[in-house]
């Protein structure tokens, strides 16, 4: 992990309030891993003392490029960065995916800028595989291209139906599964928002199958002091939690998604019905 000073090469738009954010930082670069994360103090936001965390989209040995969505004071801040700035960065950090194993059929499934999260992981990997993306209509729906050029195959869906299949991208993987032999060694990869996450790890273990979640919180330090962004996983050595034998209270743990996560293997997670996540919240 390094705070450094990072220089921005480039700062455009993608697709609608999607831009990509180009940073010069040989130290960080080079360190980076697919899944893992950056925590950048955006320039100008005095009244803000915390650092906004995001995955890592690409890099190499200099640079590295931060996908993100105008979506508040922070990113509407970080839209105004222009080549020669100066930001300041602490990374890389957490736990990032596990490199896909040559003998295993990988799936990759995002939500919208989740795709972020993936593709490195899809460049290095040793084979190719399909990757499944969603979002709420055709604007949301990004990297496609980059992708296929690596290689892999891209599914498309969205929920207005405006581009690739018409519905949530879990529809479109129950399509697809539904051709695949159960003697397939499929392995899922996927980041996006908790109902899509939820869904894939469904799948995944109805079919035997592993699966990790890229998990997302809001994060305050980025390095596990704060306790912000918490996430209940099993106890080592727990037994499985099924809804005939349902949790004890000391099968869960706290787990710090900036450093136990922000990736997960789906049956380490303690999934929670929206009734109580809601009285937790």
């Amino acid at each position: 992990m390094l705070i450094t000073t990072a220089i921005v090469l480039s700062n455009k738009r993608l697709a609608g309030e999607y831009r990509v954010l180009v940073l010069e930082s040989p130290t960080v670069a080079r360190k980076v891993k697919p899944g893992q994360f950056v925590h950048l103090r955006v320039p100008r936001l005095n009244d803000t003392i915390l650092r906004r965390p995001f995955s890592v989209f690409k890099a190499d040995d200099a640079t590295l490029s931060l996908l993100y969505k105008c979506i508040g004071k922070g990113t509407r801040a970080m839209a105004d960065l222009l080549p020669g700035d100066a930001v300041s960065l602490l990374g890389p950090l957490g736990k990032g995916f596990p490199p896909i194993r040559r003998n295993s059929q990988p799936v990759l499934v995002a939500g919208g800028y989740g795709m972020a999260a993936l593709y490195l992981l899809a460049q290095r990997a040793p084979v190719k595989g399909d990757v499944f993306v969603g979002g709420a209509g055709a604007r949301d729906i990004l990297c496609v291209n980059d992708f296929r050029k690596i290689g892999w195959r891209v599914h498309t869906a969205t929920e207005d139906g405006s581009r690739g299949a018409n519905g949530l991208v879990t529809s479109s993987l129950d399509t697809w599964l539904r051709k695949q032999s159960r003697s397939r060694k499929l392995e899922f990869f996927a980041c996006g928002p908790m109902g899509m996450l939820k869904a894939v790890a469904d799948r995944a273990q109805s079919g035997g199958w592993k699966a990790w979640l890229s998990l997302d919180r809001n994060m305050g330090c980025g390095v596990g002091a704060c306790l912000a962004c918490v996430q209940k996983v099993k106890a080592r050595g727990a037994s499985v939690r099924t809804p005939a034998k349902p949790a004890k209270k000391n099968d869960w743990q706290w787990a710090r998604i900036c450093t136990e996560g922000p990736v997960f293997e789906c049956r380490e997670i303690v999934w929670e019905d929206k009734a109580s996540q809601d009285r937790e919240a």
